[in-house]
């Protein structure tokens, strides 16, 4: 990379106005990691978004699309599965989230250690065999077992596939880091419509207690979707070829490596790259006469486990501040939507039963109703986030807002069809929500601790998504409280969005 090149921007605001404005300021990141990153950027932003980067938004957007059609399962099966098991419900979400919780802490504080490419390949596997396997479990204890093994491996999915992707993505289209939720919107659509049919005509009525061969649905859908998880996997596996990530590599001061990396995407992209080891190791003498280097010092080159990682992300008081309300807003939404999401189905039957019109065809047919009208959220996240004086934290904290009012606004309902439109309600502004929540968290970590710091909001999401089915053991679900609760959860976790220090609109992360 010429001299000339190293001197232009790094990244490009919405209006494609180059901006040199950095998104951390002096101390907040190990300087020499930063000046590497930024040349990293120039060099990303030079390849352009090309087929490569639209290639990994697929097969990225797979680990949404699995992150909610498994933690979705729970409750699709759980009537079904309890006529036939005659055990507590919540049980099984508590299950599925302590497998969440292992899956979280593991692949994501794993893929700064090992690498991205392992985490990112197995979660999907794993979540798709042992979820096959549950379709055949022969009681309670063992649907339980595999639904946790299974959720060990959906339970890093989001963390880790966020960073891989935002690892390779220009500056210039960051915002599909928050359009890649449309996935997940897609994922509850098609886990609904399948569930529709194989639940309503395979299952015995509800509240009736049956046999196996009486209630096969629940056991059609798990070996349905898992088979086609399997199939993504390997898609991931042996169709699609992932490069281990170039900033990773640079932060491991593997900087020929990560040149390679870059020229070989230039490459698959049809153009070229000017990037050069002796830019990076240019930059990084630069970087180390500053006042700041005897505070820093590189990643660790050796692959162990340490507490590095977590320390960087609170190095400084900014970025304490904004690791600490990161985590905090992941644990507070991650109570409130498993206290809501993972019962939903079981709250429209038991409901709808209340209205005098329950039945599974009428349940899972509201709750594919719910999951189109989710999808065109995904779509209004990526432009508002974009949007001048709005952007990350401004788009977050008003869909959380209205996130909760619709939830509390479910509770007035008297008829199925007034509860599903405030559900439609919620179901849309949701989706912008998790959206913005799943795109800013890998925006504001460092991509040398990028995993690490996806780990330590996953945890929090998943401690809280564990406390939810505890909860829900001793609360009356068939009552508007647990409603109540969760909306009041998020509206306040909204709030805290706009405490956020740094807003990632229009800067590079690195």
């Amino acid at each position: 990379m010429s001299k000339s090149s190293k001197e232009t921007v790094y990244s490009l605001s919405p209006d494609n106005v180059p901006t040199k404005e950095d998104l951390y300021d002096a101390g907040s990141v190990d300087p020499v990691y930063q000046a590497k990153a930024r040349v990293m950027n120039r060099a990303i932003q030079e390849i352009g978004m090309g087929k490569y980067q639209w290639a990994l938004f697929a097969v990225a957007g797979f680990g949404w699309f699995s992150d909610s059609i498994w933690p979705l399962m729970t409750g699709l099966i759980l009537s079904p599965v309890i006529n036939e098991f005659h055990f507590n419900g919540p049980f099984l979400s508590l299950a599925s989230n302590i497998g969440l919780l292992v899956g979280a802490v593991l692949w994501s504080f794993g893929c700064d250690v090992w690498g991205r490419k392992w985490s990112f390949n197995l979660t999907l596997f794993l979540a798709s065999i042992f979820g096959i396997a549950a379709g055949g479990s022969p009681g309670f204890v063992a649907l339980a077992s595999l639904v946790a093994v299974s959720s060990v491996g959906v339970g890093g999915n989001m963390p880790v596939d966020s960073a891989v992707f935002l690892d390779f993505v220009p500056a210039s289209h960051q915002f599909l880091l928050t359009i890649l939720s449309i996935w997940w919107a897609l994922g509850q659509l098609l886990g609904s419509l399948v569930a529709w049919p194989l639940i309503a005509n395979f299952s015995c009525a509800l509240g009736a207690s049956c046999s196996r061969s009486e209630n096969m649905g629940w056991r059609y859908l798990l070996f349905t979707l898992g088979g086609l998880m399997l199939l993504l996997a390997f898609v991931r596996m042996f169709v699609f070829h992932l490069y281990e990530s170039p900033r990773f590599l640079v932060g491991r001061g593997r900087d020929a490596d990560a040149v390679a990396v870059i020229h070989a995407i230039a490459k698959y992209n049809g153009t070229e790259s000017t990037l050069s080891v002796e830019d990076l190791e240019e930059a990084g003498r630069t970087a180390d006469r500053g006042e700041l280097a005897d505070k820093w010092r590189l990643l660790s080159k050796s692959s162990t486990w340490s507490a590095q990682h977590a320390r960087a992300l609170f190095a400084s008081k900014r970025m304490a501040w904004s690791t600490s309300l990161l985590i905090l807003i992941w644990g507070i939404i991650g109570l409130a939507s498993t206290l809501y999401n993972n019962f939903l189905p079981y709250l429209l039957a038991s409901r709808g039963a209340k209205f005098d019109d329950a039945s599974y065809y009428t349940t899972y047919r509201n709750q594919v109703i719910l999951s189109v009208t989710g999808i065109p959220g995904a779509l209004l996240a990526g432009w508002t986030v974009e949007l001048r004086y709005i952007g990350r934290r401004g788009t977050l904290a008003a869909a959380a807002g209205l996130t909760g009012a619709f939830l509390f606004a479910s509770t007035t309902a008297r008829s199925s069809n007034a509860l599903l439109g405030w559900n439609c309600g919620y179901a849309f502004f949701s989706n912008i929500m998790y959206g913005v929540l799943y795109a800013v968290s890998p925006e504001l970590f460092p991509a040398k601790d990028r995993g690490t710091g996806n780990g330590l909001t996953a945890t929090a999401t998943r401690v809280f998504g564990v406390v939810a089915p505890i909860i829900a053991l001793y609360a009356d679900l068939t009552t508007a409280v647990p409603v109540y609760v969760a909306g009041a959860l998020v509206i306040g976790a909204g709030g805290l969005a706009l405490f956020l220090p740094f807003e990632p609109r229009g800067k590079a992360s690195i």
